[in-house]
């Protein structure tokens, strides 16, 4: 694989990552989904959801809470195992919450909510990457 391919493989699965923490720090969660596969898995320590609509669902969820903030703030983007169609990646996420009154532009920072690490796995598909 070239260079040039795999820099470009690379760009567009980071994109889906910092799409996935806008979608869900900026009320459109439910779009989330967009970024995953039709049969893709979104898993957390205390949940999984399967399947383009469950993940859907799920994540309107999240949208229905105005009281909510978040702001994930990832770094250390780090691709594995690339080919023209699959690859592997990592990229360490602190992420910060906070409830607090509906349509407030800032919150108060009282330490973060998580630190850890999303482990994704990227797919190629006609419509371009997916997780």
């Amino acid at each position: 694989m070239l260079d040039q391919e795999r820099m470009s493989i690379e760009a567009a699965c980071q994109r889906l990552v910092v799409a996935y923490c806008h979608y869900v720090d900026h009320g459109e969660a439910s779009r989330v989904a967009d970024l995953f596969t039709r049969d893709g898995v979104w898993e957390a320590p205390d949940v999984t959801v399967q399947g383009s609509q469950s993940i859907r669902d799920f994540f309107h969820g999240l949208d229905q809470d105005k009281t909510r903030m978040t702001r994930h703030l990832c770094s250390n983007f780090q691709l594995n195992e690339v080919s023209t169609a699959t690859a592997t990646g990592v990229v360490y996420v602190t992420l910060y919450r906070h409830q607090g009154e509906e349509g407030r532009s800032t919150s108060p920072l009282v330490g973060p909510a998580a630190v850890g690490e999303y482990r994704d796995q990227f797919v190629h598909t006609p419509d371009g990457w997916r997780i």
